[in-house]
């Protein structure tokens, strides 16, 4: 049997009213998932379905007002230090050089220097950013700083990633070079990992499973098994005609091209 790295047990999350009189938001409704060791799960919906909301809780940055979340079988209650998060933004520090950002988790928990430095090193060469430890961010492309911001992920060791459209600021041509790159640390290292993302042939090309989420108040309408091999290699697996079948289905499943919901995309 698997065992469940991450698992949201009958989850609802609602915010207080935004003004006086209104009534509360309701972000996600009773929703139970569950995502296996070393198993990538992605999630698609609209804007505003409350993908991120999911993804905030499994991190401890926001409390469920009813339901569970568990990390490694703990219940999570606070920020979650076996989960790490990567967003859209690389939110690398402009004062400190690429290898010093890449250590900064490391520091705050108290690894010595040497160990830092160890690490550091070697994610930075698995990143393809040999020879740039002691730039600065703004000396390096979007796609270095996304490179980098992902060695900054893994620096920690996290059981369990959170991953938030990553990519999505990216150029295409640069976007698939790093998707390689994630897939293949992700399934050598074995990690676990709830991916948001627009990207439908994106969400195909990296997962084990896809979760679609309804129209806020986001409920999961459809859980879709990616029977396809080469999760490691998504390059090559987006070239399988099935891509094609998977995409057309999740289309559908979004009503993407139906004009009520043009303005959601």
């Amino acid at each position: 049997m698997a065992t469940h790295r991450i698992e949201f047990r009958n989850v609802t999350k609602r915010f207080p009213p935004q003004r006086k009189g209104a009534e509360p938001v309701t972000a996600v409704r009773d929703v139970s998932v569950s995502v296996a060791d070393g198993e990538v799960v992605s999630i698609i919906g609209h804007s505003g379905c409350g993908k991120a909301t999911l993804l905030n809780m499994g991190s401890g940055l926001y409390l469920p007002t009813e339901g569970e979340v568990y990390v490694d079988g703990e219940r999570v209650e606070k920020p979650n230090p076996h989960a790490a998060f990567m967003l859209q933004k690389d939110l690398l520090l402009p004062w400190r050089s690429i290898r010093e950002n890449v250590e900064f988790g490391l520091q705050i928990r108290g690894v010595d220097a040497k160990t830092r430095a160890e690490r550091a090193h070697a994610l930075l060469q698995r990143c393809h950013l040999a020879g740039f430890e002691n730039h600065y961010p703004h000396q390096l492309s979007g796609g270095m700083r996304q490179r980098a911001a992902l060695a900054r992920t893994l620096a920690v060791e996290p059981t369990v990633l959170f991953m938030d459209e990553p990519f999505s600021a990216l150029d295409a041509q640069t976007k698939m070079v790093l998707q390689q790159d994630l897939a293949g640390m992700l399934a050598e290292e074995r990690k676990t990992a709830l991916f948001i993302t627009h990207d439908l042939v994106e969400s195909i090309a990296l997962s084990d499973r896809i979760l679609v989420m309804s129209a806020r108040p986001g409920t999961i309408i459809e859980e879709i098994v990616v029977e396809l091999p080469e999760r490691s290699n998504p390059m090559r697996r987006r070239r399988l005609p099935k891509v094609q079948e998977y995409a057309f289905h999740l289309a559908e499943l979004l009503h993407i091209g139906d004009k009520t919901h043009e303005e959601q995309i």
